[in-house]
C-alpha cells in the first residue's frame, strides 16, 4: 500500500494537488490500497465521507452503495442450514436511529457533489436502512427514479417462525437532481426481458459458491445484479464508484463491462478479498480477449 499522491491515472475521480495536500496534512489519511492504471482500476482505504468531500465535484458518472444495514445486534439466521450470528463487524452495528439517520445523509451528500450532472446512483438496503435512505434522499433533492425489489430465489428460511421469511432487498435507484438527465438503456433491457418492458421485480439467486471461492463478504451481492445495474444505467468508460465496497462485486461487473471503477473500504480483510477478486476478473478478461485476439501486450 502506499499513501495517496497525484498519479497519471485515466481515473480522473481523484487527482488534484488540494486532495494531496489534505492526505499529507490529515491525522487520519487514507491510503491507495490497490491501483491498476492499465484497467482503470483502483481500491481506496479509509472513511468513504473524508475521500468523498476531498474527491473532484462532478466526476463520477454512476454509484452504487450497499451501507451499513445496522443489523449487527446480536441475533441470529440461518445459513447453509445452520443457525449462526448476524453480527457483521462494528462496521454495522447500529448508534439509534437518529445518528444512522445523520450517518446516511452525510454520506449521500458527499456522493451527490461528486456525481456528474447526468449521474445516478443505486443504494441497496433492507427494510432497516432502506426508509431512511428515501426519506434522506429527499431530503437532499434526489429524484428517486425506481425501487427495485431484489427477489431472492435462495433466500436463507426465518429461524423464529414469527416473521414472513425475508427474501427481498429494496434498491433505490435515483438521479442527482431534479434537473438530471439520466442515462437509461431501454431497449437492452428490454432485450435481456426477452422483448417485453423490465419491471421493477428482479428475481436473482444470491451470490453462487463460485463468486465465494477466494473469500466471503457477509453482504455480498451478486455478479448477475450488478452486471444488469451497470448495463441499464452506464456507457463502456464510464466511471463507477463503490463507497462501501466489500469485496467489490461492483468492481468486478465494471471490469467485465469495460467500465472504469473506484471501490473505497475501511476494512483491510476485505480490501484484501477485493484486491484478488479484481485481478482475477482482469486475468479472466484477458484470457477472453486472448482467445479472441484481441488482447495486446
Amino acid at each position: 500500500m502506499n499513501t495517496y499522491a497525484n498519479l497519471e491515472n485515466p481515473i480522473e475521480f481523484y487527482i488534484s494537488e488540494e486532495t494531496a495536500s489534505y492526505v499529507n496534512n490529515s491525522k487520519k489519511p487514507f491510503t491507495i490500497y490497490y491501483d491498476n492504471p492499465e484497467h482503470s482500476v483502483r481500491l481506496l482505504k479509509g472513511d468513504c465521507i473524508a475521500i468523498l468531500n476531498q474527491a473532484r465535484e462532478n466526476s463520477v458518472d454512476m454509484i452504487f452503495a450497499d451501507p451499513p444495514y445496522f443489523l449487527s445486534n446480536g441475533g441470529i439466521t440461518c445459513h447453509a442450514g445452520k443457525m449462526v450470528s448476524v453480527n457483521k463487524g462494528k462496521w454495522d452495528k447500529s448508534k439509534g436511529v437518529i445518528e444512522n439517520h445523520k450517518f446516511t445523509l452525510e454520506w449521500l451528500k458527499a456522493c451527490q457533489r461528486i456525481l456528474k450532472p447526468n449521474g445516478t446512483i443505486w443504494v441497496s438496503g433492507t427494510t432497516h436502512i432502506i426508509y431512511s435512505v428515501g426519506f434522506a434522499m429527499q431530503e437532499l433533492g434526489y429524484k428517486i427514479l425506481n425501487d427495485i425489489i431484489w427477489y431472492k430465489r435462495n433466500a436463507p428460511p426465518n429461524l423464529s417462525c414469527r416473521y414472513f421469511t425475508h427474501s427481498t432487498e429494496i434498491i433505490l435507484w435515483a438521479a442527482k437532481n431534479e434537473k438530471c438527465k439520466h442515462y437509461f438503456d431501454y431497449q437492452l433491457m428490454k432485450k435481456i426481458n426477452q422483448g417485453k418492458q423490465m419491471r421493477n421485480v428482479w428475481e436473482i439467486s444470491a451470490p453462487p459458491a463460485e463468486e465465494k471461492k477466494l473469500g466471503k463478504h457477509p453482504t455480498q451481492k451478486p455478479v448477475e445484479l450488478l452486471t444488469r445495474i451497470l448495463l441499464a444505467s452506464t456507457r463502456e468508460g464510464d466511471l463507477v464508484l463503490d463507497p462501501f465496497c466489500g469485496s467489490s462485486t461492483t468492481g468486478v461487473a465494471a471490469i467485465m463491462l469495460n467500465r472504469k471503477y473506484v471501490g473505497i473500504d475501511l476494512e483491510d480483510e476485505y480490501l484484501h478479498l477485493s484486491r484478488n477478486r479484481l485481478e482475477q476478473a482482469i486475468k479472466e478478461k484477458n484470457a477472453t480477449l486472448c482467445l479472441q485476439g484481441e488482447y495486446k501486450k
